[in-house]
């Protein structure tokens, strides 16, 4: 029986390596199609948690991991030799940047050593992994190539990008168009064929380096977009103006414009990354992206803005940052998340106490962070928490927090995100850009007329 065949009728065996944000999602899908899936990891307690039917994403339910786990359709395993069992392997690993703020390939040269040790006739290789134009190519069908299979009749080989997009209740991986490219039309096709079994629709492309393109530019288009609106903040606040309320004004065109809101600055798995990925290949074939960097540059800058609008804001009530007690409000890297990869909150954060601030964070999804040289526990939100601090600052707007109560028990509060409701300030709000709103001005007359 043929690959084709047995993806035909559901009989093929799926390997993902890597059951991380991308890879266990993934794995639940297909399970949940019908196909026997493994997950393939080096953390144990990952493999631990995924046997006893537990889920450590936000994103995958508890229960309908279990209830496939119990079927017998996923299991999970720290031995990659068990690869060569698998007809379908998709690569799901990390791809961060190093300390030179170069591609960190590792990760997905150990995943690739242990396919490379494990292929064999009739099997189906994918990379979902965020990577650079031309990797599939250039870094992975060679070594493949090595094992003396011709890729196309004996194996096939084809880069899919993830398109995760975590706490989102609308689009997930069953519904989010899934893009294909192979290394050549029978990879291409092989890997559509797969993908179809589990996603409503799959997009082929001609390449595995343009799929990967696909990628980046998803990805960069986003970099971009948010550069521009966080110096559309800064401009106005130059010009004394608020860049949420022009911003909204903008929004209501109904043709040629996309609404973008100004932040702390960029995180999460890919879109501060995947620009740099896309700069860095460039830069080796002598061109320079600098619409991308110019836009990294900004966004890069943008949690130096927000630890100077919160030094500023302290000195207009003669309080230097040193020594004052700052709460930041949210510091996963995106709303209603635990994720903190990259987060800009965790920036901001190491700002502030690089000048001296005594630093808490309060956020409901995430324990602990790492950040300023130290570990930080979560301080619970509260009354007492809030009017204790000489400043909030908001970098994280969850929707599971109560912002009208941060508006009235804080006396100082930098939102970056707009999350605070002017009408329920009592004491002074800042935002990105324009003048403060003093909130103790606005209910003075509501009090006075209550005394009456």
């Amino acid at each position: 029986m043929t690959l084709r065949d047995r993806i035909a009728d559901r009989t093929c065996r799926y390997g993902v390596i890597g059951m991380g944000y991308v890879g266990l999602p993934l794995m639940l899908r297909f399970a949940q199609s019908g196909v026997r899936v493994t997950g393939f990891e080096v953390d144990d307690a990952k493999v631990e948690s995924i046997q006893a039917g537990r889920s450590y994403i936000p994103d995958v339910d508890d229960g309908e991991l279990a209830r496939e786990v119990e079927a017998g359709r996923i299991d999970a395993t720290l031995d990659m030799s068990r690869l060569a069992d698998m007809d379908v392997i998709s690569i799901c690993v990390p791809t961060p940047l190093s300390k030179s703020r170069d591609p960190d390939l590792s990760y997905v040269e150990s995943a690739l050593r242990s396919v490379e040790s494990a292929l064999r006739p009739g099997q189906l290789i994918v990379l979902e992994s965020t990577t650079y134009p031309g990797m599939t190519e250039e870094m992975l069908l060679p070594r493949l190539a090595t094992t003396g299979l011709r890729v196309g009749s004996d194996f096939w080989l084809a880069f899919s990008p993830e398109r995760v997009d975590p706490a989102n209740p609308r689009f997930g991986v069953r519904n989010t168009p899934k893009v294909v490219g192979g290394v050549d039309e029978a990879s291409t096709e092989m890997a559509a064929a797969f993908y179809r079994m589990g996603i409503e629709h799959v997009h082929p492309v001609s390449s595995a380096s343009a799929a990967e393109m696909v990628k980046l530019l998803e990805n960069t288009f986003r970099s971009v977009n948010i550069g521009l609106v966080n110096e559309v903040a800064l401009m106005c606040d130059r010009l004394g103006l608020d860049a949420s309320e022009v911003i909204r004004a903008a929004a209501t065109k109904p043709f040629g414009f996309m609404r973008f809101e100004p932040g702390p600055g960029i995180g999460g798995h890919c879109i501060p990354l995947d620009p740099i990925y896309l700069s860095w290949k460039l830069r080796h074939l002598d061109y320079r992206a600098r619409f991308v960097e110019l836009a990294q540059d900004v966004n890069t800058a943008m949690p130096q803005y927000v630890a100077e609008r919160v030094a500023s804001a302290l000195n207009e009530r003669a309080r230097s940052v040193k020594g004052s007690r700052i709460l930041v409000v949210g510091v996963a890297y995106k709303p209603d998340v635990d994720d903190t990869r990259e987060s800009p909150a965790l920036e901001v954060i190491r700002l502030l106490v690089e000048r001296g601030a005594e630093v808490s964070f309060a956020d409901p999804h995430v324990e602990t962070i790492s950040a300023g040289g130290a570990l930080l526990e979560r301080t619970e939100l509260s009354q007492n928490s809030l009017a204790a601090a000489d400043c909030v600052v908001v970098t994280t707007h969850h929707s599971d927090i109560d912002w009208e109560a941060v508006g009235l028990y804080a006396h100082l509060i930098v939102d970056t995100r707009g999350a605070v409701p002017k009408e329920s300030v009592t004491g002074t709000l800042l935002t990105l850009s324009g003048p403060a709103y003093d909130g103790a001005k606005s209910v003075a007359p509501l009090v006075m007329e209550a005394a009456r």
